[in-house]
């Protein structure tokens, strides 16, 4: 599974990082970090991670960023 953040949608609510901890992580108070490739084992957390997101910001799929 792979994931893609559109930084420039993103707000820093961080919801992500509390529901997916493993995969997203906040730098300051607006530096969104994330794993790209998500590990086994997290795929459900990042999808409720993804569906949380206030502004639809995360992208999830098998090929997200082959676009």
């Amino acid at each position: 599974m792979q994931i893609v953040v559109d930084l420039n949608r993103c707000q820093g609510y961080a919801q992500c990082v509390f529901l997916a901890p493993e995969v997203f992580e906040l730098h300051g108070e607006e530096a969104l970090m994330f794993t790209p490739t998500v590990p086994d084992g997290q795929h459900a957390h990042v999808r409720r991670a993804a569906a949380a997101c206030p502004v639809q910001a995360i992208l999830v799929g098998e090929r997200a960023g082959s676009r």
